[in-house]
């Protein structure tokens, strides 16, 4: 291996292991963008992949779906990104309606609405068509992504994003399942409130154009990655408006149309 092959890895290494400690000491850092010098998505990718080994050694711990990040024109523009990322969802990452978000987890959290899709079949190994993308799909429900930087003030690229598991944090999961096909998730309109204050409004359609192409958008990234979406797995879609900060003893509501409403209080 060549010099510059090995300060890649070098520094791929150390900025996952400076993610790591970041979270677990819930201190922000600098963007390892610049104090790591890692540049380019496939780097950040790799940054990742170290952090989600190392919590799939934790005892229990697996991956139970994945989230799109940076689906929504609003979102891109307040964070500088032109193009979406997907990140992992952990086991531990699930708050069910009405449930506390634990605060002890989160090191900045804001929490945008969402679409989320739960996989009904597995989805093969190749790229897969809109129609057989459309048939693994079984439901839809009302979404909270609680999302969350290890980067201070939020001062993130798509490179940093990427690399802190596209600032995943937790997410919440409305108790209704409804079939994606019986609803116009384009056209529906999103509201969510922040202690009974309306704090980020928006529409499906704020979504790469239609939640499920923002998923879709995630089933063929993973196809061309090598790797596929399981049945039962879930998918957090985008926002679907600009994101919200949040902090301890806020009561989050979204509701989402025709889909239902989802709730949270931070604590």
């Amino acid at each position: 291996m060549n010099h510059s092959a090995d300060d890649s890895s070098a520094a791929i290494t150390g900025a996952a292991l400076a993610l790591r400690e970041a979270r677990a000491q819930r201190r922000p850092i600098a963007p390892i963008s610049v104090s790591h010098g890692i540049a380019g998505v496939e780097a950040a990718y790799a940054v990742a992949e170290l952090n989600t080994q190392a919590r799939l050694l934790e005892p229990g711990r697996r991956i139970v779906g994945k989230k799109v990040g940076l689906t929504s024109k609003a979102v891109q523009q307040q964070l500088g990104v032109d193009q979406p990322d997907f990140g992992v969802l952990f086991d531990d990452m699930e708050v069910l309606d009405g449930d506390d978000a634990p605060m002890a987890r989160l090191i900045q959290p804001k929490v945008e609405a969402e679409v989320a899709f739960v996989m009904g079949r597995d989805l093969a190994g190749e790229m897969p068509t809109w129609g057989e993308f459309l048939n693994a799909v079984a439901w839809a429900l009302p979404a909270i992504e609680i999302v969350d930087s290890a980067i201070a003030d939020w001062k993130i690229s798509l490179v940093d994003t990427v690399a802190d598991n596209a600032s995943c944090g937790l997410y919440v999961l409305g108790d209704q399942p409804v079939a994606p096909g019986a609803l116009d998730l384009a056209g529906i309109g999103m509201r969510l409130r922040v202690n009974g204050r309306v704090a980020s409004v928006g529409t499906g359609a704020a979504c790469l154009g239609h939640p499920l192409r923002a998923a879709y958008w995630l089933a063929r990234t993973m196809a061309r990655r090598g790797q596929t979406l399981r049945a039962g797995e879930v998918i957090l879609s985008g926002a679907l408006g600009p994101m919200v900060p949040v902090q301890a003893g806020d009561l989050v509501q979204v509701e989402l149309g025709s889909l239902g409403r989802v709730g949270c209080r931070m604590t």
